[in-house]
């Protein structure tokens, strides 16, 4: 008789209460046995050993019950799963709560970290359970049955498939491949949760963007309300506030490509929403954001600024690969795939994804880094001899124009060796997997170790240090730090190459014979405080830590008791003493340069023939109005009054004065400043003489005020108001005195 599966089977046993015997569905609530699982609640972050105790206390109770639940029978397995709310209450409060790979490490006792390891694989199993429709061949559920029964009962749900991928993804991965694959192959509907899921997905970049005052292209968008505050950019939000979009950022960013990594069937869905041309566009606006408000904030709080700063490569890292496996399974596994027959349309869709994307510069320049579009190009050129090399030309210069101003620096991230085509595509994702995160410019805390990444043998420490460390460990997280900075040491912190001998088990005699999983040691700062302080008094003649003597002399406590006064300066005559030799050299005057015996025998030469003797006839300076006496007189020098004996002071200056009184008459005097008074009178008659000249009369107009009114006016006044009246209108009113009284003559105006 065949075994009929557990959704058909009915069970015969006795009734607790009654004592009878009934039949019952195998699958029935009454059969589901009574017991209360508990939530989890993660590692405390600080060592408080209450903390501690109360986790242990609770994990421990999670533990023995899953223990019991995997040791159920196979009908008694599902009757507890499908109908305890409890079980399923306490497996989503693990997959919200466990901690990601990502998170940042806290050192816990040992037992913790083992009781966390042990709940971790008892929840794997768990859900590994749950998801084999088939144990054996006398226990199974039908495949129709088994699709029903886990869309129904929400055992599987798209957020809970998420949460799983990013929790066990690293190293299930195979496993839990087929473990999604058999959920959506039983259950198709889970398809179309996926379709409405992409736009949640979306949407979560639309809110990051939006918290961050940023808005991407395409997006709905409604006019802000006059009582909405305006959005702070995340330079200018508080530090938690960024710390909390780049966490979002990272969970969100490792989860989408722990999805697609481990269920690459679902690349299709995701490009329905026109995924790949908005994941480049967020890329396009958040990383530079993010990126300059890490940086700009570099002096707040350096410790988070860096995990922050880790965060972001990591979350960039996983965003390109995410793409690269979009374009994987949408285009290239298809094209290495399929027949000659049914290619193109891959290779349309290849053009039309990478046409969208080239006005995203920043996103392209770091995919094509990972992963070089000349290749893929290079590819579709293999596969297809119809290619439009139009398309491909436009694309491969849009790469191109996306790297100019920028340091291109290929050769250390494409170091592995290139992957082969026979290996299918596959294979160009594993490889891919393996390259290293240099792309993304370290954050410096100095300005002065900006170019140190440059040297071949450079000493790498800090930030960029612990960014190379955690790169390893994200592909080999069972190394331990101290091997794998061991590792990087050797290699001249050349990640790909770490991670090649690694693999390949190639390493060096000295690492080999190292424990694996050897923990990183903390080194003392060898450079003291005192040694390492920079500021105004560096290196100066009181500086005691770079210098080990110091003149005593100079260092004075309190008032000095030898103050000079203005007394004791001018009575210091050490200045003018020395001075006076210098000065009394200048009264020498030799005419005569005597010749000692042997020296001046160019002077001593007979006449020669040679010379030049046409002008020795001429009498030069005869004809000169000056006398031979102003030509060779000279000044007697005059010897300084503050250098000369004492009595002899005023001697040379009553000589001196009749001189100086005579030359005064006679020089012009410089006016350096004239009196204006002057200046204005001369102006006025310069312009009066010009004015004679022109033949202009005075202006009298001023007679036409005259006294005040009821006073009487002289005959002067009269008679200029007159002209004035009759000329008027000779200047700016253009005649028109003389027009009116035309018209009125003529009869034009009545009178």
């Amino acid at each position: 008789m065949p075994t009929l599966p557990l959704d058909e089977l009915q069970l015969t046993e006795k009734d607790p209460k009654m004592g009878k015997l009934r039949t019952l569905p195998a699958l029935h609530p009454e059969r589901k046995a009574e017991r209360a699982f508990v939530l989890y609640k993660p590692p405390p972050k600080a060592g408080d050993p209450a903390l501690v105790e109360e986790f242990l206390e609770r994990a421990k109770f999670i533990a023995n019950d899953l223990d019991w639940l995997l040791a159920l029978p196979h009908d008694k397995f599902w009757c507890q799963v499908i109908f305890d709310e409890t079980l399923q209450k306490c497996l989503n409060s693990y997959l919200c709560h466990a901690p990601r790979k990502f998170d940042a490490l806290v050192d816990l006792p040992l037992e913790v970290n083992d009781l966390q390891k042990y709940l971790h694989r008892s929840v794997f199993l768990t859900f590994l359970r749950m998801s084999t429709h088939k144990e054996s061949k006398d226990h199974f559920i039908a495949p129709s049955a088994f699709g029903e029964i886990l869309y129904n009962y929400y055992l599987f749900d798209i957020p809970k498939i998420l949460d799983l991928c990013v929790l066990f993804g690293k190293g299930n991965s195979p496993l839990l491949r087929k473990m999604i694959e058999n959920i959506f192959t039983q259950q198709s509907s889970y398809f179309s949760d996926l379709n409405e899921t992409v736009p949640t997905i979306l949407q979560v970049f639309n809110n990051i963007l939006h918290a961050c005052g940023l808005q991407v292209e395409g997006a709905s968008s409604e006019p802000q309300k006059l009582e909405e505050r305006v959005k702070e950019t995340p330079s200018d939000m508080p530090l938690q506030e960024l710390k909390d979009i780049v966490l979002y950022l990272c969970d969100t960013c490792t989860t989408l490509w722990a999805f697609l990594d481990v269920f690459p069937l679902a690349c299709q869905t995701f490009q329905k929403h026109d995924f790949c041309y908005r994941l480049a566009s967020f890329y396009e606006l958040m990383i530079a954001e993010l990126e300059s408000a890490i940086k700009r904030r570099r002096y707040e709080d350096e410790g988070l600024l860096a995990d922050l700063w880790r965060r972001l490569s990591h979350s960039r890292k996983k965003m390109v690969e995410t793409f690269h496996i979009l374009i994987n399974q949408l285009c290239l596994q298809p094209i290495l795939e399929s027949s000659s027959d049914n290619i193109q349309l891959f290779i349309e869709e290849f053009l039309q994804i990478f046409t969208s994307v080239l006005q995203e510069r920043r996103f392209l320049r770091d995919y094509d880094e990972l992963f070089p579009v000349v290749d893929d190009v290079s590819l579709l050129q293999q596969a297809s001899s119809t290619l439009d090399e139009t398309r491909t030309t436009y694309i491969l210069h849009g790469v191109e124009s996306a790297w100019e101003g920028v340091d291109r620096r290929k050769a250390s991230v494409t170091g592995s060796p290139p992957p082969i085509v026979a290996a299918g595509t596959s294979a160009m994702v594993d490889n891919a997997v393996k390259d290293s995160e240099r792309f993304s410019e370290e954050y410096e805390l100095e300005d002065d170790c900006a170019g140190a990444a440059a040297a071949p043998v450079a000493r790498v420490s800090g930030v960029e240090l612990d960014s190379l460390v955690s790169q390893v460990k994200d592909l080999l997280p069972d190394l331990g730090e101290g091997f794998v900075l061991a590792c990087l040491e050797e290699y001249s912190y050349n990640v790909e190459q770490v991670i090649n001998n690694i693999l390949e088990d190639r390493l060096v005699s000295s690492l080999q014979m190292l424990d694996r999983a050897m923990p990183r040691q903390v080194k003392p700062d060898p450079t003291p405080l005192v040694t390492s302080r920079c500021n105004v008094f560096q290196n100066d003649e009181f500086d005691i830590f770079s210098r080990d003597l110091v003149d005593m002399s100079r260092v004075q406590k309190g008032k000095r008791k030898d103050k000079e006064t203005t007394k004791s300066l001018l009575d210091d005559k050490r200045l003018v003493a020395e001075q006076k030799e210098r000065y009394s050299q200048y009264s020498v005057i030799v005419e005569e340069v005597p010749i000692q015996e042997g020296e001046g025998q160019f002077f001593r030469d007979d006449y020669e023939d040679e010379y030049d003797d046409t002008y020795d006839g001429n009498q030069v300076g005869a004809n000169d109005a000056d006398s031979d006496d102003e030509l060779i007189s000279r000044r007697p020098f005059t010897i300084p009054q503050v250098l000369r004996p004492k009595g002899q002071e005023g001697a040379r200056e009553e000589e001196e004065d009749d001189e100086d009184e005579a030359e005064k008459e006679t020089a012009k005097q410089d006016h350096f400043v004239q009196d204006p008074a002057m200046l204005r009178e001369r102006a006025e008659a310069r312009r009066a003489a010009f004015l004679a000249r022109k033949g202009y009369k005075p202006d009298s107009s001023r007679g036409v005020v005259g006294n005040t009114k009821g006073h009487g006016q002289n005959q002067d006044t009269l008679q200029e108001r007159r002209k004035k009246e009759a000329n008027k209108g000779a200047r700016a009113n253009h005649n028109r005195r003389a027009m009116a009284d035309r018209k009125r003559n003529k009869g034009m105006i009545p009178i």
